[in-house]
């Protein structure tokens, strides 16, 4: 490829560069999908949601906040209290 052939390949990429950037500043965005709503404890019972909030920011082993999260989570999957 000579001199021209690259002056001309070079040209034409910059006009698809400059097409591509006029483009992107002229149309708007595309709307994003919104997000998943948040699943909190304020569907469960006051005190099941109080000591959720309180498990949220132990780092150690604690049975109740087990038990709690088992118990939101059987609630989230619909699933029977009784059933194991």
């Amino acid at each position: 490829m000579g001199r021209a052939g690259k002056l001309v390949a070079g040209a034409i990429v910059g006009g698809m560069a400059l097409t591509l950037a006029l483009l992107a500043a002229v149309d708007p965005p595309a709307p994003r999908a919104s997000a998943p709503p948040r699943i909190s404890g304020a569907d469960a019972r006051p005190e099941l949601a109080e000591t959720l909030r309180r498990c949220r920011t132990v780092t150690v082993a604690d049975a109740e906040c087990e038990a709690a999260w088992e118990t939101k989570r059987r609630h989230f999957f619909g699933q029977e209290e009784d059933e194991k």
